[in-house]
């Protein structure tokens, strides 16, 4: 994909050159001339700063911004760098946070003007973590309703008719286009996955988990809080900065693996996934896929699908129904919060929000607990390819983004992963009609580091030319 650039003039009066098309900016690989005395976390904020004057107003990726303690906190890591004693290698890293996690010095507005201007006055635990970690909090990045499906706004920077997805919209947008290198969101359909497939990203949602909720408002069982960055390196190491400082749920060991990225190992065997997304999928979508599961063989790697393996065709056969039971286990589990807000004010919830309580209105325990049981065991189905395969791969979603901004796209291909509770990567390795289509590397529970070397390698040995 082309990186057109053209002169724009910045805040302080010189010249710059202001990017038309969007590009990633890596924060690891900078720290490199930090280290070197070439370069400082401040003058990589002032560029992401520029960054956001040009492109904030045409995207809408922040709800609100923090910028003179984001310069004051980039100050301060810049003496650290100069002083060779960096807090972590993410010491100064610009970040965005997503609407739903809090923040002590920003509002929580979670999409909705029933939380307009709300303050916890705490930090969520992995904000606290970033912090401590010496990251740079931006602002908070655009979520839509309650991280549910309304969108609020956001529009894709590869073409702002088209969506970029949801719920974390703002948080890759915002990466997308460099103004931070990494940003928070959440998943528990496919928040994370859809959105960073549609903004050519790099997505990480984890296990369950794996990284600590508490602050963040996503309360469903098949919540995570998730990474949307320029690089596997910056995901991951996000991811465990956080971990290593406040851990991952309470009484669970949070997210397991080394403490820079896992060196990338070529995959034995793969497993491709069509699920119930391959209907809705492009002809394009599926070409892209094609061609590359083709270089896959090629480079030795042994494919297994539903045609040729028992175990990857009952996994397909018990996914067909991935959407409605995640509805149905989420509508049960959020049911007492919207019913709370309905009461508070029926106006202020999109029409979206309303239909899902009233789809869910009258589910009982019984229900609830028969389809626990039933995740269970599509659960243990998933766990029985580890035996055989190392991964499993898909698309990340069915086609480019749609246009419009009335939808945040079909999330058909993200939600099997957030029904089993495992780790999954958005990889930008595809295009269709010169926008990005990411694929998804999907691993084993509590292995991410598994997904992360297999998805190393996927990227730095089959990347396609942009």
């Amino acid at each position: 994909m082309s990186r057109d650039l053209e002169h724009a003039v910045a805040s302080d009066g010189t010249r710059i050159r202001e990017q038309t098309k969007p590009a990633m900016r890596s924060y690891l690989a900078a720290t490199r001339n930090f280290a070197a005395g070439n370069a400082t976390p401040r003058q990589f904020l002032e560029r992401s700063l520029e960054l956001l004057e040009s492109w904030e107003p045409r995207i809408g990726a922040f709800v609100c911004t923090n910028l003179p303690d984001a310069r004051a906190a980039a100050d301060r890591a810049t003496e650290r760098w100069r002083a060779g004693r960096p807090l972590s290698p993410i010491d100064g890293m610009p970040i965005g946070i997503k609407d739903v996690i809090e923040t002590f010095d920003m509002p929580t507005q979670m999409g909705s003007p029933l939380f307009l201007g709300w303050r916890s006055e705490k930090d969520s635990a992995s904000v606290r973590a970033l912090r401590d970690a010496g990251a740079v909090i931006i602002g908070k990045t655009v979520t839509t309703e309650f991280a549910a499906s309304e969108p609020r706004g956001t529009r894709n920077p590869w073409n702002t008719a088209h969506t970029p997805g949801g719920s974390s919209s703002g948080s890759a947008a915002a990466v997308a286009v460099g103004i931070v290198g990494a940003a928070l969101g959440t998943q528990v359909i496919g928040s994370v996955i859809r959105p960073a497939s549609f903004c050519g990203c790099v997505g990480f949602k984890p296990s369950v988990n794996a990284i600590n909720r508490e602050g963040s408002h996503d309360y469903q069982s098949q919540s995570c809080t998730g990474i949307l960055a320029a690089s596997l390196q910056d995901a991951w190491q996000v991811a465990r900065e956080i971990v290593a400082r406040v851990g991952g749920d309470a009484g669970t060991p949070g997210l397991q693996g080394p403490e820079t990225i896992p060196p990338a190992e070529k995959p034995r065997r793969l497993a491709v996934l069509e699920t119930v997304g391959w209907d809705a999928a492009s002809v394009g979508a599926k070409q892209r896929l094609g061609e590359y599961v083709m270089r896959l063989k090629s480079a030795g790697i042994e494919i297994r699908t539903r045609h040729n393996d028992d175990k990857v065709a009952a996994l397909e056969t018990d996914l067909v129904n991935a959407m409605e039971l995640s509805h149905r286990c989420n509508g049960w589990e959020t049911r007492w919060f919207i019913r709370t807000m309905r009461e508070r004010d029926a106006a202020a919830l999109s029409r979206s929000i309303l239909d899902r309580a009233q789809r869910y209105e009258d589910m009982t325990l019984a229900d609830h607990r028969a389809d626990l049981r039933e995740r269970a065991r599509v659960r243990a189905v998933h766990a029985e390819l580890a035996a055989t395969c190392d991964a499993c791969i898909a698309l990340a979603a069915p086609n480019h983004a749609p246009e419009g901004l009335g939808s945040t796209g079909n999330p058909e291909f993200a939600v099997p992963a957030s029904l089993l509770g495992v780790p999954a990567l958005s990889l930008p390795l595809f295009e269709v009609n010169d926008m990005p289509l990411g694929l998804q590397v999907i691993g084993y529970f509590d292995r991410d580091a598994g997904a992360f070397a297999a998805g190393a390698w996927l990227m730095s040995r089959l990347a396609q030319a942009r």
